[in-house]
């Protein structure tokens, strides 16, 4: 028997693979399915199975082509009612994968299908807990998710289910069983997850603030409600798609990958209203870009950051890239159903200058550039685009907070004449701030290069301590 996880960093996302005497299944899916068929096909293996833990919310999942380019069939467990043919499993009823044996257990909480898949290897040991959701890695799934699909259940309510499902279905379990999640640290699916990507049953009964033995429901569903944010726009968007249904990735991926020159790049982003995202690296853009459009780095947590500030699915998109990286960015965007990149500007922004056009540009500065500045003029106005969170642990003294997270809100704060120098943490998230805003004619935002850590590094400016948000009341 064989298991593997397939853990993918930007989304924070484990899918699983399950095989057995030339049987196989595989476990919540990602949109790109290939890669799943040709292990299978490697392995001489038939994929039975493609097991759902509920209806995701941060990515589109791959079930729909997996289950019509290898005839395996969907399965959700209780209470899933998708717009589209599948399995509708039993709590409790057991699923044959070659010599192994899947048991369905239904654990409502996260949402109301959600539903673990306890793995028993060919001698009927229970070996392993697919847990989707429902239990992480030192934390549990976030109870305010499918309220926003179904406005009867409340946070509480779920929560209130949830403890249930932990207490009932997967506590009395063996201790030696292996937890797989469906998420790791990262994910916006929970509030606290390990960066560790599996653990024992038993060890999380010790360490998972959740399992604890002696709590009560009512402390349970305090604390985990206490704390959460609001979750990312499109999570209720990728509910719905994961429900009813979607265009299958190679549509998806024909109508993305169309190499378009200078010319018609631009004729195409005047006719139709695109939003031109450029995905290259935060520097790299801001030391030239085409006019309007904004930079969403694809090497940090691109899909996510697209979701959180695109409000719209189905938009449409014409990408700005390295060459070579354009299937890679359109099979990212599908991932979380960004579906409607219309082309790319074949060869890049080179072709763009080669053709005369006009090219726009970001000052970005060191820290120590910025120190100086400071010194000459006290009140220069610091943007700090964290978090409010990360702002409150450790900020410098006289930034503004204003939160890549809640742009529209932090915009309103600006004056569009005044001169603002701009930081994250690192240098990803203030470029995307800044790109965005430039895009709405606020001209005068300066980048700082290399974030807070860099600003940190240079021993150059008076950093705040902690402040408890309490004293802020």
């Amino acid at each position: 028997m064989k298991i593997e996880q397939i853990y993918t960093g930007c989304l924070a996302q484990g899918a699983y693979y399950i095989e057995s005497k030339g049987e196989a299944v595989i476990i919540d899916p990602l949109r790109e399915v290939q890669p799943y068929i040709e292990k299978a096909q490697r392995n001489n293996a038939q994929i039975k199975y493609v097991l759902e833990t509920h209806f995701h919310a941060d990515f589109v999942s791959g079930h729909l082509d997996l289950s019509k380019k290898t005839g395996a069939a969907i399965v959700y467990g209780p209470n899933a009612k998708p717009a589209f043919d599948f399995y509708a499993s039993k709590d409790g009823e057991e699923l044959k994968v070659g010599a192994a044996t899947i048991k369905v257990l239904h654990t409502p909480g996260h949402t109301m299908e959600s539903t673990c898949y306890l793995l028993k290897d060919e001698n009927g040991k229970e070996v392993g807990l697919f847990s989707g959701d429902t239990l992480f890695i030192g934390d549990v799934g976030r109870p305010d998710l499918a309220q926003k699909v179904k406005a009867d259940l409340t946070q509480d309510m779920l929560a209130g289910y949830l403890f249930d499902s932990l207490r009932n279905k997967i506590m009395p379990l063996a201790d030696d069983i292996i937890v797989y999640p469906a998420h790791g640290a990262g994910s916006a699916c929970g509030k606290n997850m390990s960066k560790e990507t599996t653990d024992t049953l038993g060890n999380q009964k010790k360490t998972n603030y959740a399992l604890r033995a002696d709590m009560t429901k009512e402390e349970f569903i305090k604390e985990v409600t206490t704390g959460l944010v609001a979750p990312p726009a499109y999570f209720p968007l990728n509910v719905m798609l994961n429900i009813q249904g979607y265009e299958s990735i190679d549509t998806v991926l024909e109508r993305g990958l169309q190499g378009l020159s200078a010319v018609a790049f631009e004729t195409a982003a005047n006719e139709t209203g695109a939003l031109m995202l450029d995905v290259r690296d935060a520097q790299v853009f801001a030391n030239g870009f085409i006019p309007n459009s904004i930079n969403i780095g694809l090497q940090g947590s691109f899909a996510p950051w697209v979701g959180a500030m695109i409000p719209d699915i189905k938009q449409e998109i014409l990408l700005i890239a390295e060459p070579g990286t354009e299937e890679e960015v359109v099979t990212r965007l599908s991932r979380v159903g960004y579906d409607h990149v219309i082309g790319f500007l074949k060869g890049g922004i080179n072709t763009w200058k080669e053709a005369g056009k006009e090219v726009d540009a970001i000052t970005s500065i060191t820290a120590e550039a910025l120190a100086a500045i400071q010194k000459a003029t006290p009140a220069t106005a610091i943007l700090d685009v964290r978090k409010n969170s990360e702002y409150l642990s450790e900020h410098i003294l006289g930034a503004e907070n204003a939160p890549l997270d809640t742009i529209n809100d932090s915009m309103a704060q600006l004056d569009k004449e005044k001169t603002y120098y701009v930081h994250c943490a690192g240098g990803y998230r203030s470029m995307v701030f800044t790109s965005i805003l430039r895009a709405r004619g606020y001209t005068n935002l300066v980048d700082v290069k290399g974030g807070f850590k860099a600003i940190k590094e240079s021993q150059l400016f008076a950093v705040s301590d902690y402040v408890c948000p309490s004293t802020l009341l």
